[in-house]
């Protein structure tokens, strides 16, 4: 069973590491707009794409991925040029310059880490992703557009990039397109501004399944309920819609929520029910909350279990 998986960032890397423990053939396409730090800093140097989230992808979608992740996420603390850099994010810019690309970078990196899957970059152009806020103010760059406090009402990219074409194959085989949990705004909805990208979908008959977030997200995700994501994420989908949405049924501790709003002002996502029925979705509910070192995170092999069960009903 094919799957084709866009987003990006920690939120898609934690999913991937349960869907590829399933009988899933994984096309991981990957937003390559990010323009901070480390892969900001490469992306000026070498005119390249961003390299951070596909760095996690690949360390998610490895055979061996803790030990890899260790590796690729090593960053160098020095006084040199090298200060910051993840020795991951060095590794794919070397790989890209040796083959002109990418794509290609991957495939060579590939023998090294035997990925379980396809990591699929959503173009190979160097894009720059540029935000519409509430009062109408336009951001540059998805550094910038995350770190203004202003609520996000729009994304779209600064010039039209081309959209990779093995991107548009994995989507047109697959027997699900699953949009990751994650920043909506800056690491699924870049997927879906490509028209080329939306044609595809609408062409597909392939089941379209959200993995929602359970935390809201500052500045984009305020006081959002799931029906919520829903209608945004449709509002960027063509003539197709999300016909699933995974969402978390389980407990969180009081002490943890209160955290999280305090320090992130970041807030529980609140199950509408009433609203999700009017919106003829279908509910992969689940207990798939896991508590790691203080952060909420999604039990991913429990996600891929019921994704895969629904999707062989």
């Amino acid at each position: 069973m094919k799957l084709a998986v866009l987003g990006g960032g920690t939120g898609m890397s934690t999913l991937l590491t349960g869907l590829k423990k399933m009988p899933f053939d994984i096309s991981a396409i990957v937003t390559v707009a990010d323009d901070g730090k480390s892969t900001g800093r490469l992306r000026k140097e070498f005119n390249t794409v961003a390299v951070g989230d596909i760095r996690r992808i690949l360390a998610s979608l490895s055979q061996d991925d803790e030990e890899i992740a260790k590796l690729f996420n090593y960053r160098f603390n020095t006084s040199s040029d090298l200060d910051g850099h993840p020795l991951g994010n060095l590794l794919l810019t070397g790989a890209s310059q040796l083959t002109g690309n990418m794509s290609d970078a991957i495939e060579l990196l590939n023998s090294m880490l035997r990925l379980q899957g396809n990591v699929l970059p959503l173009t190979e152009d160097n894009v720059t992703l540029m935000g519409r806020m509430e009062d109408g103010a336009i951001v540059k760059g998805e550094a910038e557009i995350t770190k203004d406090k202003r609520l996000i009402t729009d994304v779209f990219y600064e010039k039209k990039p081309e959209v990779n074409p093995h991107v548009l194959k994995a989507i047109k085989e697959a027997d699900a397109i699953i949009l990751s949990m994650g920043s909506v705004f800056t690491s699924i909805i870049p997927n879906l501004i490509c028209p080329e990208v939306i044609r595809e979908i609408d062409k597909s008959k392939a089941k379209i399944i959200y993995v929602c977030n359970m935390m809201t997200q500052p500045g984009e995700t305020d006081d959002f309920s799931v029906s919520h994501h829903i209608k945004l994420l449709n509002k960027y989908l063509g003539k197709r819609k999300i016909d699933a949405v995974v969402l978390n049924t389980g407990v969180i501790s009081p002490e943890i929520v209160q955290k999280y709003s305090n320090k992130e002002d970041k807030d529980l996502v609140p199950i509408d029910y009433k609203n999700l029925e009017k919106l003829k979705v279908d509910l992969i509910e689940g207990d798939y909350v896991i508590i790691d070192k203080n952060r909420i995170r999604h039990n991913s092999l429990r996600v891929a279990i019921n994704i895969l069960s629904y999707l062989m009903d």
